[in-house]
């Protein structure tokens, strides 16, 4: 196409600027994600089919960010260093989903401009703490501390009896007005339930937290221990970034899992369930 009054024509996008496309080996080729794309496609049939879960379940939202962290902490092959690195990042989205649970109010505040805000924030009875199973729980801590400024955090050492194989409470340090806040009760690996069902049990019964008021956040579920642990309390939540559905292998490991997570994240070699 010529130019009328020396402006030039406008080009031909179908044909690439300039002209024809030709293939340049020296420019990296930038792939689209369109639903249309083989890629995509191939992509969304890997994403981990969401299971029937029950109602006490909260699953975060199976995004391709949340499949790629899953994915390099799974990896045998991950580093230490990228193992701990994507697991703190994973741990922050889920305590971030913890929080959508916590009870709130209607709040007006006033922006710089002087014009009101109608939002909401925390309500009084929405005081939380947090509670870390011993010792894999403790690297959600920094999580907690990071999504809620100065928060509280007990802690509980829960072991197995090697005679009774029984969980078995050794060490509990709670603050003094637990029992008057919700609880993130937080443990990486929910594997039988039985540890956490005792942590459960431990904050019921001892130091009088409601059942509803408690929270139990962990990476991953396995469907078994689900079950349990919902069997055991109807009335607390479970808020996790993956549910395995092939159950426990001989260790007590959740399959396909991710390994001995306290193994891995604090460079032991033991076999943590």
């Amino acid at each position: 196409m010529s130019s009328v009054n020396g402006i030039p024509p406008p080009l031909d996008m179908s044909a690439g600027v300039g002209g024809p496309h030709t293939p340049d080996s020296s420019v990296p080729s930038t792939p689209r994600l369109a639903s249309s794309s083989p890629t995509h496609g191939m992509f969304t049939s890997r994403m981990p089919a969401v299971p029937a879960l029950p109602e006490q379940v909260r699953l975060l939202k199976q995004t391709r960010l949340v499949c790629e962290l899953h994915t390099v902490i799974r990896d045998r092959n991950t580093t230490r260093s990228d193992f701990i690195f994507n697991t703190d990042r994973l741990t922050r989205l889920l305590v971030e989903e913890g929080l959508n649970s916590i009870e709130i109010e209607e709040l007006t505040v006033m922006t710089p401009s002087g014009e009101a805000y109608e939002g909401v924030g925390f309500a009084e009875s929405g005081k939380l703490c947090g509670v870390s199973i011993m010792r894999s729980g403790e690297c959600m801590e920094r999580s907690l501390r990071d999504c809620c400024r100065s928060i509280r955090i007990g802690k509980m050492l829960v072991q197995r009896d090697p005679n009774s194989n029984k969980p078995t409470l050794l060490y509990a340090k709670f603050p003094p007005d637990i029992h008057e806040r919700q609880v993130l009760l937080v443990d990486p690996v929910l594997a039988s339930g039985k540890t956490a069902a005792k942590a459960v049990q431990v904050l019921v019964e001892k130091a009088g937290v409601p059942e509803e008021k408690i929270f139990f956040l962990t990476l991953i579920a396995s469907t078994e221990g689900i079950q349990y642990l919902v069997g055991k309390f109807p009335q607390l939540t479970i808020v996790t970034t993956a549910v395995d559905q092939d159950g426990l292998d001989e260790h007590g490991l959740i399959k396909p899992g991710l390994g001995s997570f306290g193994g891995r994240y604090f460079g032991t070699d033991d076999n943590e369930v």
